[in-house]
């Protein structure tokens, strides 16, 4: 008999006072994630945080997000099946963007049906 596949756990992030408070929200309340994979180093996707999203995010070990259209949180993979499981946490210099390495599970990390949101490139590569 076949056993069954374990679920993959993320890590949870221990972040500390003073990195929280160096993280810079834009005027919405917003901050950008980046979310790549962990091993390939692949881009997977964009989003955006805040500072709810971004907590739950450190401390569940999966990628919440705040829904900008529909103007309220999403925890990625929920309704697709398609779950990050985080691995890093970084900020970046300025405190204005974030940066998740994390294990992608099932299809991928785009709406669209493809494994990255960046699939489409601009014109021809020229030498």
């Amino acid at each position: 008999m076949n056993e069954p596949t374990p679920i993959p756990a993320g890590t949870r992030i221990c972040a500390s006072d003073e990195q929280l408070a160096a993280i810079t929200y834009n005027e919405d309340g917003l901050i950008p994630a980046i979310v790549q994979e962990t091993g390939t180093g692949r881009v997977l996707m964009l989003a955006w945080m805040n500072s709810d999203s971004l907590l739950q995010t450190l401390e569940t070990g999966r990628t919440w997000f705040w829904s900008r259209s529909r103007q309220e949180y999403w925890c990625k993979g929920e309704t697709s099946g398609d779950r990050q499981y985080v691995r890093e946490a970084y900020f970046d210099c300025d405190g204005d963007t974030l940066l998740f390495l994390v294990d992608q599970e099932g299809s991928g990390a785009c709406h669209t049906g493809d494994y990255s949101c960046f699939f489409r490139s601009f014109g021809d590569i020229e030498n």
